[in-house]
């Protein structure tokens, strides 16, 4: 009863604070839409499918930070060359992340929970690692505050988990004034391809190797 209580409250609040920040962000959002398409004339918003609560792909909004025609791009250009100079900004403010208010207005995230990661990752998952899916993904969440990419990736699901098996008022609290100081230390915000790449294949040898 208390959980359930909990996540209409937080629900309550999502909607509230998304759409509040939405009005108020609606001219400064504008303006960073304005730069990234001045700078190299792609489109501002990078949709992106990612999987959402109950396993369920959805399309995850963000400002795009990366070259347009990547694929006609140079062959020996490196991950840090693909991101643009307001792109490399719009990373180390975080402010690349803020479309996905409309995903928390429209039910599809929340402010807090597990970060929302492509469908690929899902493929090699045991059945207890899905469970990071059974609530809303977040903007931020409690393993963005242990560490965010400076945590190998099974540290990052086992602290998804602890969130789903023991989210609370409290917890959400700590999570956010967390993410505001990780926010200032500006370290391990984002992973690479290759990143991903590796941790991919962490979770294929655990799958592999018959690990739970």
């Amino acid at each position: 009863m208390k959980k359930k209580i909990f996540l209409f409250f937080k629900r309550l609040f999502d909607i509230i604070l998304s759409t509040i920040l939405l009005i108020i962000l609606a001219i400064p959002m504008a303006i960073v839409a304005v730069f990234i398409r001045i700078e190299d004339g792609g489109p501002a918003i990078y949709k992106q499918l990612r999987m959402g609560k109950g396993v369920k792909p959805v399309n995850i909004y963000k400002f795009r930070t990366m070259k347009t025609q990547r694929k006609e791009l140079e062959s020996d250009l490196t991950y840090e060359e693909m991101v643009t100079k307001v792109g490399k900004f719009l990373r180390a403010t975080s402010i690349d992340e803020l479309p996905q208010l409309i995903n928390i207005l429209k039910g599809e995230m929340s402010f807090i929970g597990p970060r929302p990661w492509i469908v690929t990752y899902y493929e090699v998952f045991t059945e207890e690692q899905k469970r990071r899916s059974n609530v809303r993904p977040g903007i931020t969440g409690l393993a963005a505050i242990k560490g965010r990419n400076g945590i190998d990736i099974f540290q990052k699901i086992e602290y998804d988990l602890e969130y789903v098996d023991n989210m609370s008022f409290l917890l959400d609290l700590k999570i956010f004034f967390g993410t505001v100081a990780a926010v200032f230390k500006k370290t391990n915000a984002e992973i690479s391809e290759e990143g991903i790449k590796d941790e991919l294949a962490e979770l294929r040898a655990q799958r592999d190797g018959g690990q739970v």
